[in-house]
């Protein structure tokens, strides 16, 4: 599966648009990554577990999306983007999303 972040794929022709192609997650955080990142935020630096934690959703979230291109048919996803939304306090929703096509 291509994926791209552009409208095109430089030396390939779009033959067919599938449609969206949308994968989902939503994580909250938990009380031990929470203490931990309080000691942290007292002494600075990057907060390393909720790098992790936002990483691996953004990767799960990106699988989800190729699944659902697989599903439409389609071998690339175009117009890739990552969005990030707080659906509550300590809890957010990554969704990736793109246009599924058909390359020759």
């Amino acid at each position: 599966m291509i994926i791209s972040t552009t409208s095109d794929i430089q030396g390939k022709r779009i033959v067919k648009i599938h449609g969206i192609a949308r994968g989902n997650t939503v994580r909250a955080r938990n009380i031990g990554r929470d203490i931990w990142a309080s000691l942290k935020n007292v002494v600075g630096g990057e907060i390393s577990e909720y790098t992790r934690l936002q990483a691996q959703s953004r990767e799960q979230a990106i699988q989800r999306m190729i699944t659902d291109a697989n599903s439409l048919g389609a071998n690339a996803i175009v117009n890739v983007r990552i969005t990030t939304s707080m659906i509550m306090q300590g809890c957010s929703e990554i969704m990736a999303y793109g246009t599924a096509v058909t390359l020759e």
